[in-house]
């Protein structure tokens, strides 16, 4: 029989222990609960409504066109703001101002600024079928780069196209001027710092029998046709008598390298 001074516990103080004990799980429980829904709620908003997996990323063609609408769109809105400066220039009053603004309008057409309409000729070039790309991955040949269409391969239509004495010429409806750079990256190519998937078109102002003349003449042109006809790459020709190549919008800042220094 226990007395009063006896310390050991009965079995109710024991039980009100292992209550007692079990007590503080509910309060961890919302804890945890409290810390999942602020994760969830921070979420949401840096998501502002888009999801936030990798699985929401579309393929790179989708990526290309959109980036390619933002940067169409930011060109237009540069086009508009120098069309601005030019009209705010013209209304100057000062004699050497209007004197250098007229030599600048005379330059803006040899510049490549002002657009230009007439007989021409189209080029399109287009990478091998899906499916051909595809055998040729899991054959391991032809090589793959073989199937694409290169920078070079663009160039060499513009090159021959300058030689048959186009007076304008576009790609992708980019004017080309002394500036511009054709580069690839990945299965694209940036022209003016704007992302391109093929076909790509390269349209030429000029008469139509010296362009035509001159792309058979070029033989890096006629090399891409071999691997065309074999792989199944596109190269389409036409001549129209109407083709609209538009004026220059972009930058005329001109950017450069410039080695570094020995130490």
């Amino acid at each position: 029989m226990d007395t009063p001074d006896d310390p050991s516990p009965g079995p109710g103080l024991g039980h009100r222990l292992r209550r007692t004990a079990r007590r503080p799980w509910p309060w961890l429980a919302l804890g945890a609960f409290a810390v999942a829904g602020g994760l969830f709620v921070t979420s949401s908003i840096d998501a502002q409504g888009s999801d936030l997996r990798a699985a929401s990323v579309t393929d790179l063609s989708t990526l290309v066109r959109g980036q390619r609408t933002d940067t169409d769109a930011l060109q237009q809105r540069l086009a508009a703001l120098n069309g601005d400066v030019n009209r705010l220039s013209r209304g100057v009053g000062d004699s050497q101002v209007t004197r250098l603004q007229r030599r600048v309008d005379e330059l803006r057409g040899p510049s490549g600024l002002r657009p230009v309409s007439g007989p021409g000729v189209t080029v399109t070039l287009q990478d091998a079928p899906q499916d051909v790309l595809d055998q040729a991955a899991k054959d391991g040949e032809p090589p793959g780069d073989t199937l694409v269409v290169h920078q070079q391969d663009i160039q060499a239509v513009v090159n021959a196209l300058w030689l048959g004495g186009a007076e304008a010429i576009s790609i992708m409806d980019q004017r080309i001027i002394s500036t511009t750079g054709i580069k690839c990256a990945g299965p694209t190519v940036i022209l003016h710092n704007v992302p391109y998937s093929p076909p790509y078109r390269i349209e030429a102002v000029g008469d139509p029998g010296d362009l035509l003349s001159a792309l058979d003449r070029s033989d890096y042109i006629d090399a891409y046709r071999t691997v065309a006809d074999s792989y199944g790459l596109g190269y389409e020709v036409s001549a129209s008598n109407r083709v609209d190549v538009p004026g220059y919008q972009g930058t005329l800042e001109l950017r450069y390298a410039r080695p570094l220094t020995p130490s």
